[in-house]
């Protein structure tokens, strides 16, 4: 017997695991390409070697509802981009890329099975997106809504609608989001709520809610905001655990999420329960680094 399904059930996203991936370990900044998987129990890996060019300020999103890509960073062609299979293994440098090169943007999937990659500095502020299809094409530029500005975070929230928030002005940071629908328009600012920062990470968690968390305004800071399965952000939660800024984040085990790494460089990482509680710091495992980037897989 077939069991029932409600007309209005979605089919859930590939989360189960996550992959850390990229980054930049030293100072002067030195590019790495190494990723670590998470498993579905939260646990972090070791690291596997590199493949694709080493970049650090980049994103990553999950696509095709089970697999994932890196794009974008501070390299010659700076909009390379590589895919992740739905068993964690990364491609080399796609070799058509589309969409402006620039460092620090922000990803999130949208409509169940998509994603967009938004914002950045490609030597001057942007807030222009591109599109990520179902097969793991990126689309070419789409004209920017919202404040430009880089260094912002993005997740998804509702099942199947994004968000981006907070980043850098040029000067000043901001706090404003920017929320997108389920076929990937983005909206207008929305005001501000919480700490204005740059250098943020953010990851959905409960099935629908999303979370921004950690970052930099004059100094690293620790705080949370929550994400409603609305859209709507929460004001601050008080830090847990280490203050840090340039982590990444991803989802697991379908309705958790993991927030790692920082500058330091550091390793550690911070758990997030379904009910979005922040935990504190696990021992770091794989190469300490920063301004990498995350998604979920699988």
């Amino acid at each position: 017997m077939f069991p029932i399904v409600p007309a209005n059930s979605a089919t859930a996203s590939g989360n189960d695991e996550g992959i850390f991936g990229f980054g930049e370990n030293a100072v002067p900044a030195m590019a790495t390409a190494i990723t670590n998987l998470v498993s579905n129990t939260g646990v972090i890996a070791t690291d596997t070697a590199g493949v694709g060019t080493a970049r650090g300020q980049l994103a990553a999103t999950q696509y095709g509802g089970d697999k994932g890509i890196f794009g974008f960073g501070p390299t010659a062609g700076g909009s390379l981009t590589n895919l992740v299979s739905n068993t964690g293994v990364v491609a080399t440098d796609q070799a058509a890329t589309t969409g402006t090169a620039r460092r620090f943007p922000a990803a999130c999937s949208y409509g169940g099975d998509k994603g967009v990659f938004g914002f950045g500095n490609d030597g001057s502020l942007q807030s222009m997106t591109n599109l990520v299809s179902n097969a793991g094409v990126v689309a070419t530029d789409v004209a920017g809504v919202g404040t430009a500005r880089e260094m912002p975070a993005a997740c998804e929230y509702g099942g199947d609608k994004g968000i981006f928030g907070f980043g850098w002005l040029g000067g000043p940071n901001t706090g404003a989001t920017n929320l997108v629908t389920n076929a990937g328009v983005v909206g207008t600012d929305v005001t501000a709520v919480g700490t204005a920062r740059r250098y943020v990470a953010a990851c959905s968690f409960g099935g629908d809610q999303g979370i921004f968390g950690y970052g930099y305004t004059s100094t690293t800071v620790g705080m949370t905001n929550l994400v409603s399965n609305s859209g709507v952000v929460a004001s601050d939660v008080a830090l847990v655990g280490t203050v840090k800024n340039k982590p990444s984040a991803c989802e697991w085990d379908q309705d958790k999420g993991i927030f790692g790494y920082g500058e330091g460089p550091l390793n550690a990482s911070n758990l997030v329960s379904d009910a979005g509680v922040v935990a504190t710091d696990v021992t770091g495992v794989g190469t300490a680094r920063d301004a990498l980037a995350a998604c979920s897989f699988n």
